[in-house]
């Protein structure tokens, strides 16, 4: 297996400035460049979506500071959900504990 051809920014904007004009298809600009018809089709559709934030160099592209709020509130709604489930389960099994040794004594036992 190879390694992975990375590009610069500045590369990938270039690219996407002449896969944008309308005297070239996105295809030729591909094969001028040596590059792969889908990887110049997510540098375009990358530039769309992200602007100037688009291409940070290594990794992906830099987020909006409303995109890193949402993605800060899923991760907390996910631990939400998942510490909610858990202590449905836990409610369960101290429902079926509580059934079996009457109410008032399991709340007796586990009080102190």
């Amino acid at each position: 297996m190879g390694t992975r051809k990375t590009y610069s920014a500045e590369f990938k904007r270039q690219a996407v400035q002449l896969a944008t004009q309308p005297d070239h298809t996105v295809d030729e600009i591909a094969r001028d460049l040596g590059i792969g018809r889908s990887t110049l089709s997510n540098w375009i559709r990358m530039a769309r979506e992200h602007g100037e934030l688009a291409f940070p160099g290594k990794g992906k592209a830099r987020l909006t500071p409303e995109q890193e709020e949402l993605k800060r509130l899923r991760k907390e709604n996910e631990l939400l959900r998942q510490e909610r489930d858990i202590l449905k389960s836990a409610a369960v099994c101290l429902g079926q504990n509580s059934t079996r040794m009457g109410l008032a004594r399991w709340f007796a036992k586990h009080s102190k």
